[in-house]
């Protein structure tokens, strides 16, 4: 087969910049150790109320400036139902599920994660505003699912 002398320059150009950019993905996600949304923690479902920090859900300080929400989504509400957290602090939320697929959605804040039965979800945030901000599941669990709400209050320390 013959190819015009364009047509083998537009080829060799089209090759490179595919190696180029599989090599910048490459690169990116897999040696910089980049995971999915939430990482890779795993929990026996059947045992989330021993295991830590599910065994005491809520607010735990860990330093001066970084606190830590443990969660536990169920059908139809999570544990614990009331949330408070001081503005202007690092909050890591860590949550899991007992029974099936639920989210934890914050209003108005990019808070949104898949809380999934045996595997443990991690999302930091820092509330700039206090105020109480409405957390909501956005995946469909059951007939109670449009009860599943609870409130966060940040509150300036």
């Amino acid at each position: 087969m013959d190819f015009h002398k364009y047509e083998k320059i537009w080829l060799v150009f089209g090759i490179l910049s595919l190696v180029i950019f599989l090599s910048i993905v490459g690169v990116t996600a897999f040696g910089q150790g980049h995971t999915p949304a939430g990482g890779m923690d795993i929990i026996d479902p059947e045992k989330v109320s021993e295991t830590a920090p599910f065994d005491n859900p809520g607010v735990r300080q860990i330093d001066d400036n970084t606190y830590e929400v443990a969660i536990i989504g169920m059908a139809f509400g999570y544990n614990p139902s009331e949330i408070k957290v001081p503005v202007g602090k690092e909050i890591i939320f860590t949550l899991t599920s007992t029974d099936v697929v639920h989210s934890f959605t914050i209003k108005d804040t990019k808070v949104n994660m898949m809380v999934v039965p045996g595997r443990i979800t991690h999302k930091s945030y820092t509330f700039n505003k206090p105020g109480k901000y409405l957390v909501l599941c956005n995946e469909y669990c059951g007939t109670g699912h449009h009860f599943m709400q609870t409130e966060i209050e940040v509150y300036e320390p």
